[in-house]
């Protein structure tokens, strides 16, 4: 990419600069140098994609689940053959390393993959002979143009969280990415017209607030999936919804993981050292602190400290790097800030990252892995999402302490507990008030198959995302009661519910 690339919008099966005069800067993270311009949607590029979308949605509700599918497992095929090139992409844009991007690819393809068997998703129910000669039955309908509204750290996952299953449903999408690494929605709806999907049923604006807003008070918009900060996640919902749309808003998170003194150190450290620092830390469901139980915490220090001090820290392109940079200056800046906060209101830093240069990328967006002990869930480092490469470690007496910490945390989409008692573990994963919950595994990021989302203000509204609640999302049900009386007997009509008699 050079700086006189110019990343245009998706509408109706092209690419389009629409009525867009603004752009914004595509940085690469790991140079600091701008690779591209984006365009910024105005309200009339939204308009011209939802009418787009309107248009297509009035055949493709009416197409076969056959013919969805088909174009569910082209797509699914064209993810493989072209991961390369877009582990490539968001290496570029994001700045994480290439296995990390395609890791990023596997899990959104899983979710193609559910998509591809959404006959069985999609089966109703039925009744037969309730009442003499009276059948209920029950089917699910696609409710019409949808979009999402998807965060930079997963530039082809997240959507593909969403647009899947919302076209396999028979609804077509309108998604706006990420400004800051938006060729990656790009890329895909080139791979959606070679996989055979008709155009306007997959539409791409880019922008800003102008384009969300534009969004979120369409008219033409049936409903809206969200994933980002809780600000925004409650500010979409509330926008949302006003305007009479279905709402998944997915928000923040505070990630607690509890270690046991029971628990093998070696195999937490390693896992929580993962967890807290891939991505740069960049994650949602990230582990960004620690709950070191008795007298875990002082052998569990010099583990974390020793793998933390050992991430190779460089370009995502690079291969052998653990860990790329932050997604902008504004990022590197903000981690750093509060790291220092964190030692002025008196925790240890054990692992200090806030000076780590890069040879030959020195104007690069880079922040070292830093690990902080003996902090208190009233300093800011804990309190804040800081969304960056920051495990900080807090102390507790007891396993009833932790879960009590982690209750207390605004806070609830995903926490973790290592231990090899397998009672602790119960207690712990049925007292938490989170959403997902791993024994033993960091990250529980739920499989295709399974709906994720959190608790509290980690989620707002009623539907988590993928899965069968996100099949719930993007459809509505009907029921219907029928009779068909024998042509040569007359059925009397009554006053009393048909069941009565």
């Amino acid at each position: 990419m050079t700086t006189t690339n110019t990343i245009q919008h998706w509408i109706n099966g092209a690419a389009t600069p629409g009525a867009s005069t603004r752009t914004a800067p595509v940085w690469n993270p790991a140079t600091g140098a701008e690779q591209a311009a984006v365009l910024m949607a105005e309200a009339g590029d939204v308009d011209t994609a939802v009418a787009a979308a309107a248009k297509a949605f009035e055949s493709w509700s009416e197409s076969s689940l056959t013919q969805r599918t088909r174009v569910m497992f082209r797509l699914r095929e064209l993810l493989v053959e072209h991961e390369d090139e877009l582990a490539g992409i968001i290496a570029a844009e994001h700045g994480k390393v290439i296995d990390d991007a395609r890791g990023e690819i596997v899990r959104g393809r899983e979710v193609v993959e559910y998509a591809c068997g959404i006959i069985s998703a999609l089966k109703g129910g039925y009744s037969d002979q309730i009442s003499t000669g009276i059948d209920t039955f029950d089917f699910r309908q696609p409710l019409g143009v949808v979009a999402g509204i998807t965060p930079f750290n997963f530039p082809i996952m997240v959507p593909l969280w969403m647009h899947p299953i919302a076209i396999a449903c028979g609804n077509t999408f309108v998604l706006k990415p990420s400004e800051r690494d938006p060729s990656a929605a790009s890329f895909v709806a080139g791979l959606y017209k070679q996989a055979g999907l008709p155009d306007g049923v997959f539409n791409v604006v880019h922008g800003d607030k102008v384009a969300v807003d534009a969004l979120l008070d369409h008219p033409g918009i049936e409903a809206v999936s969200f994933v980002g900060s809780t600000p925004i996640a409650r500010y979409v919902h509330e926008r949302a919804t006003a305007a009479g749309k279905r709402v998944q808003a997915l928000g923040g998170a505070k990630n607690h993981a509890v270690v046991l003194p029971d628990a093998d150190l070696e195999y937490a450290a390693d896992h929580l050292t993962a967890a807290a620092f891939g991505s740069a830390g960049q994650r949602c469901m990230a582990i960004s602190a620690a709950v070191a139980v008795g007298d875990a915490a002082d052998a569990l220090l010099p583990v974390l400290a020793e793998k933390a001090a050992a991430i190779r820290v460089g370009p995502g392109q690079d291969v052998g790097n653990d860990m790329g940079p932050v997604i902008t200056a504004q990022a590197r800046d903000r981690v750093a800030s509060y790291v220092a906060s964190g030692v002025e209101q008196g925790a240890v830093a054990v692992v200090d990252g806030r000076d780590l240069k890069v040879e030959g990328h020195e104007d690069g967006f880079f922040v070292g892995p830093t690990l902080l002990d003996r902090v208190t869930t009233e300093m800011d480092v804990y309190t804040d999402e800081v969304f960056g490469p920051l495990l900080v470690v807090v102390r507790a007496a007891d396993l009833d302490e932790a879960i009590e910490l982690i209750n207390a945390n605004p806070y609830g989409n995903g926490t973790a507990i290592f231990t090899s008692d397998g009672e602790a573990a119960r207690r712990f994963q049925r007292g938490v008030h989170v959403g997902m919950i791993g024994v033993n595994v960091p990250i529980p990021v739920p499989m295709s198959h399974y709906s994720f989302g959190g608790w509290k203000d980690s989620l707002f509204g009623d539907y988590h995302v993928h899965g069968p609640e996100g099949v719930h999302f993007y459809t509505r049900a009907k029921v219907v009661t029928s009779r068909w009386p024998h042509v040569s007997r007359s059925v009397e009509a009554a006053f009393n519910f048909p069941t009565h008699g």
